[in-house]
């Protein structure tokens, strides 16, 4: 599916970013900005801003691919079709990862806020994941993440999250609940029993694994993922008791 207006694809003659589309939702303001050429195929670099705050592109991906791995690898091996529920569509290296495993079954992903989701259907960005989205296992849920938790009506063997830039640094406050004693809580009742949560962030946190000890998960590890810069990517796995 091609972009459709109002896109402006247009590139920039010095590389400067470009803004591609802007949205004010119930949120905030949220960004698609565009580095180098027309799109991901010609080596253009999307990058999603929030509320003023850099949150994710497409010049890299290991992390959110390894959010997927890991939660899978995980898993009891002898576990059939497991359903997977996808946190934050973002710009798509989680779902695209999901659906290239035969084995997992359902995949469902949350994305709270429309203009992302917009971007994936018929913007910019469908040419990352048109055919992770025709995947018949894919199903796009356009709601709040904390209140799926609270309120959904399925269990799944396991939850990737990768909500803001993790547990100890969220642009929106809102999404402070989700790392909180209650919003693990709605997390390990959402997980089938062994089930495995593996949550994203933009830097490790000792304090959110013993959060995560302390919300009665087990089996609580941490890896990383080098960057250019800076400390690393990590993805925090635990899991649900029997």
């Amino acid at each position: 599916m091609q972009p459709q207006p109002p896109y402006d694809l247009h590139a920039d003659a010095d590389d400067r970013p470009v803004t591609v589309d802007r949205r004010e939702g119930p949120y905030g303001e949220v960004v698609l900005r565009r580095r180098g050429s027309a799109g991901p195929s010609d080596g253009a670099v999307f990058e999603i801003i929030a509320n003023g705050c850099f949150l994710m592109d497409t010049s890299d991906g290991r992390s959110e691919r390894l959010l997927i791995r890991a939660a899978l690898d995980a898993l009891p091996a002898d576990r059939p079709s497991p359903a997977l529920l996808i946190g934050g569509l973002g710009v798509g290296f989680s779902l695209v990862e999901a659906v290239t495993e035969p084995q997992w079954g359902r995949i469902e992903v949350v994305e709270r806020e429309a203009a992302v989701i917009d971007w994936h259907r018929a913007g910019p960005l469908a040419a990352m994941t048109a055919g992770a989205l025709a995947d018949p296992r894919t199903e796009i849920v356009h709601t709040d993440l904390v209140e799926w938790l609270r309120t959904g009506p399925r269990t799944y063997d396991a939850l990737c999250l990768d909500i803001d830039n993790g547990p100890d640094w969220t642009v929106t406050e809102d999404n402070d609940g989700l790392y909180s004693p209650t919003g693990l809580a709605a997390c390990a009742a959402r997980l089938a029993p062994g089930g495995v949560l593996a949550v994203w962030s933009a830097q490790p946190s000792p304090a959110f694994e013993e959060s995560l000890r302390n919300a009665g998960f087990t089996q609580v590890r941490t890896e990383e993922v080098a960057v250019a810069r800076g400390v690393p990517d990590v993805v925090h796995l635990a899991v649900r008791g029997a």
